[in-house]
C-alpha cells in the first residue's frame, strides 16, 4: 500500500498519467471512462460521423510486462533510485513452478522453481497500477 501511494503520489504530482488514463487517478474511475467514450460516440452519431473501434483483450496482458522496461520507464519519470530498488525487488523476488496433475497414473509432475522476468502481480494494489503506468 505504502508503494502505490508513493508512485501514484509521483505520478499525479508531475502530471505524467495520459489524459485518458481513469483508473488510478484521484475522481476519476474506469465508469467516467465508459461515460466518456459512449458520450463521443453519441455526439459523432449526432454528426452523422463515422464511428468505429478497436478493443483489445487483455486477459493475459499483466503476465508479459518487462520488469527491465518498467523499471527504465520508472526512472526515465523521475522515481527516486531509493524506491526503484523497492519496485525491483517486489518485481524481481518472485518466483514460480507449475505442477502438473495426471488423472490416470494418479501423478504430479513438478518443475523446477523459476525466477519470474516478466509480469506484475495481479494483486488488487499496485500491479494494476504498475501495468497500466508501462503501457501509457
Amino acid at each position: 500500500m505504502v508503494m502505490q501511494r508513493r508512485i501514484l503520489k509521483h505520478l499525479t504530482n508531475y502530471n505524467i498519467f495520459s489524459t485518458e488514463q481513469f483508473g488510478f487517478r484521484l475522481g476519476l474511475r474506469t465508469d467516467n471512462a465508459t461515460y466518456k467514450l459512449t458520450t463521443e460516440i453519441l455526439n459523432a452519431m449526432d454528426n452523422k460521423l463515422l464511428v468505429g473501434g478497436i478493443f483489445c483483450d487483455l486477459e493475459k496482458a499483466f503476465d508479459c510486462v518487462n520488469h527491465d522496461i518498467l523499471l527504465s520507464k520508472l526512472k526515465f519519470c523521475g522515481i527516486s533510485d531509493k524506491d526503484l530498488q523497492l519496485y525491483q525487488s517486489y518485481l524481481g523476488n518472485r518466483y514460480c513452478r507449475t505442477a502438473v496433475y495426471n488423472d490416470s497414473e494418479n501423478s504430479n509432475k513438478v518443475s523446477n522453481w523459476a525466477n519470474i522476468r516478466h509480469g506484475v502481480p495481479q494483486s488488487p494494489i499496485l500491479g494494476p497500477l504498475l501495468f497500466s503506468f508501462i503501457y501509457r
